[in-house]
């Protein structure tokens, strides 16, 4: 079972890495934001995979901190673009 987690792990970590891909190339903010979620959320699963293969429950506890960091910094990216929309004029 230990195996199978730790490979869970590992195809988990290629994804993250493909979110990296698109925050260097991200043509728009938009983008970028989007796959800054994707590494949230993958480093989330991550942590809760190695957690329960390696019988570490305190990783469940840092697994939770990240996705609360992950929530706030979408939430100061919208917040951001909705200012800079009024300011421009933008719809």
């Amino acid at each position: 079972m230990a195996l199978a987690l730790e490979l869970t792990a590992v195809w988990l970590l290629l994804t993250l890495l493909l979110g990296l891909v698109r925050i260097w190339q991200g043509p728009k903010p938009g983008d970028r934001i989007l796959a800054s979620q994707l590494i949230g959320t993958t480093g989330v699963a991550i942590l809760l995979v190695l957690a329960s293969a390696q019988q570490m429950p305190p990783l469940r506890d840092v697994a939770l901190v990240l996705a609360l960091l992950a929530v706030l910094a979408t939430v100061a990216f919208v917040t951001r673009e909705v200012r800079l929309d009024k300011e421009t004029g933008d719809d």
